[in-house]
């Protein structure tokens, strides 16, 4: 959104530096929820994010297993990946998720 800068020549710089102010802290607010949306994601939050990517993960799992593959499908209790072949892993299962 930009603020109409008034044609009249005493408001002209008082409109800029608004202008400015206005871009910063937009800008600053956006930075902000970006870290937000960071720090309070989950694992499915992340790889519902692989899975719009079609990004390559390694799942480590209990018992020291690790699948790495894409992700093709996300559901509320297991992920599946597309890698040699095609694996599905309940989230119960997993210890870690490493992004690509």
């Amino acid at each position: 959104m930009a603020f109409e800068i008034p044609d009249h020549p005493d408001l002209i710089d008082i409109g800029r530096r608004l202008q400015s102010r206005f871009d910063r802290v937009l800008e600053t607010e956006h930075e902000a929820a970006a870290v937000l949306a960071r720090r309070t994601a989950t694992i499915r939050d992340r790889l519902l994010d692989a899975e719009d990517a079609e990004s390559m993960v390694t799942v480590h799992c209990i018992g020291g297993h690790r699948v790495a593959g894409r992700v093709v499908a996300v559901a509320q209790d297991h992920i599946e990946l597309a890698g040699d072949r095609h694996t599905i892993v309940a989230m119960e299962q997993l210890i870690a998720v490493d992004l690509a």
